[in-house]
């Protein structure tokens, strides 16, 4: 029977007229380009809606799919509405989209140098260097929990690693002359009471431990303060647990509201989960002081609240890695139980790389082997397994005394940086009598200033001066520079003067 080739041959194909024939024209064909080519001749033929004169049978048609229509008709998707901008990262898309020469981004968090670029440390590049050079590396799947080396050595790098400092010189890194007993050996760690994952940075972290306490812990309530990071209620709701808010920021002192702070982490239920920023308070730049985080960590032992605290800025905030990680070895020196949420994003600079990390300090051995037990199967059906390539540069840093001490050096650069752009900015609205007290902007701490300007200003400033900050006032003081800070001032100066 003559094969049905009519289709083919409108294609421009020879038209085999047997079976033999095209099984002989396709053997005698040896090139890989030949086989494609007949391969799709076959498809042609096996697919063809076209009979041709010889054939009777109406099976040998393929007729449309009952679906077919759908392809004509609106999408399936087509009730959906289009989605806000991030908050956030909405500044950023609204700035790329303006044409001006002027033109300052000061909402999303990220390094930037005097000149205004993208920063990448030396010892990041050199750290690099050496994976590339080493031919034995691999690129094979990492374990659920992640590299090895670089859990350890980002648990010593929060908790504490095996040595004590003096008092004097913990005196010396965070100006207090009264905290004296001062100890950051971690015995979490010497005693194996730490499980540590890696994560993909901080968001990530947040939300395996978000999940994991979903699970299996008693309390599914978790207090956020109030104002805090617009990811974290969206975090920890999708997470699976009821987020509810306690008073930090006072809008009247443009600082601290501890005594609010004290009054709903009291009322709150016995075993609540409490998200404690560990330093640089985002958006507010606010922190408490070494003799408040005892009050907190006094209150919340008392009351059985769990501290999951968020450490992104550590190092970044003061210049020092240990002062910054204070407050989490307050809460881990107790003995009691909590959950560490870290990120190498601002410290490292490795925004991109999603390098982070979730420590979960237990009161025993035996327990932490138990939650690292659950912690993979809340990974494994995430994302499996995180990516090696960041972390790998973070061991590496971590791992070589020289890289480590460059890094340290580096990081207080930055620190230093941030610091100075605070000064200026505070220095030249005084310089223009701009009305109120900016104290603040000085007094505050970490990449973010919470101005106090609010949204009808910042639309005033993106309008007529092009400065683009969240819509709540906060401002990045690691995208300042010495040449943005004169227009920055003139621009709030006249915010404030032209909306009281």
């Amino acid at each position: 029977m003559r094969q049905q080739v009519t289709s083919l041959e409108a294609h421009g194909f020879e038209s085999p007229t047997t079976e033999s024939a095209f099984s002989s024209t396709i053997s005698s064909s040896s090139s890989a380009s030949d086989r494609r080519l007949k391969a799709l001749a076959r498809h042609f033929v096996d697919s063809s809606p076209v009979m041709d004169s010889h054939s009777q049978n109406p099976n040998d048609t393929v007729s449309p799919s009952p679906t077919s229509s759908a392809f004509h008709a609106d999408s399936v998707f087509a009730h959906l509405v289009r989605a806000p901008e991030d908050p956030i990262l909405g500044v950023t898309v609204a700035y790329n989209k303006d044409p001006s020469p002027i033109k300052l981004n000061l909402g999303v968090g990220a390094y930037r140098t005097e000149e205004g670029k993208p920063l990448v440390l030396n010892v990041v590049r050199q750290a690099e260097q050496q994976l590339v050079n080493d031919r034995s590396r691999v690129k094979e799947y990492l374990p659920i929990v992640g590299l090895a080396e670089y859990n350890k050595l980002s648990a010593k790098l929060i908790l504490g690693a095996d040595r004590c400092i003096s008092p004097l010189f913990y005196c010396l890194i965070t100006h207090c002359m009264e905290y004296q007993d001062v100890r950051f050996k971690s015995p979490a760690i010497q005693e194996n009471r730490v499980t540590t994952v890696q994560c993909l940075s901080g968001t990530g972290s947040l939300r395996v431990g978000g999940e994991f306490l979903a699970r299996h812990y008693h309390q599914l309530t978790i207090y956020i303060p109030l104002p805090t990071w617009g990811n974290h209620p969206k975090i920890f709701t999708l997470a699976g647990l009821s987020v509810k808010t306690y008073r930090y920021y006072d809008p009247a002192t443009r600082g601290l509201d501890f005594q609010g702070l004290l009054e709903d982490l009291s009322s709150a239920p016995s075993g609540a989960i409490v998200l404690l920023h560990a330093c640089a308070h985002n958006p507010t730049g606010v922190d408490p002081t070494i003799q408040q985080w005892e009050q907190i960590r006094q209150l919340m032992r008392s009351k059985a609240l769990l501290p999951f605290f968020d450490s992104a800025y550590q190092g970044f905030a003061s210049g020092s890695l240990d002062a910054d990680a204070q407050p989490v070895r307050m809460f881990v020196a107790d003995g009691g139980e909590c959950l560490v949420a870290q990120s190498y994003a601002k410290n490292m600079g490795l925004y991109g790389e999603r390098v982070g990390a979730l420590s979960i300090v237990c009161k025993s051995a035996d327990v932490a082997s138990r939650v690292e037990s659950q912690l993979k199967l809340v990974i494994r059906p995430m994302y499996s397994s995180p990516p090696i390539h960041g972390a790998s540069i973070v061991a590496t840093i971590l791992k070589d005394r020289n890289l480590y001490t460059e890094w340290t050096i580096e990081l207080k650069a930055m620190a230093d940086r941030i610091i100075s752009m605070r000064q200026q900015l505070f220095d030249a609205l005084r310089a223009r009598g701009t009305p109120g007290d900016w104290s603040h902007i000085i007094k505050q701490i970490g990449m973010f200033t919470f101005t106090g300007l609010n949204s009808e200003q910042v639309a005033f400033m993106t309008r007529e001066y092009h400065i683009y900050m969240t819509s709540d006032g906060r401002i990045s003081m690691a995208g300042l520079s010495s040449r943005t800070v004169p227009h920055l001032a003139d621009a709030i100066h006249a915010a404030v003067t032209s909306f009281a």
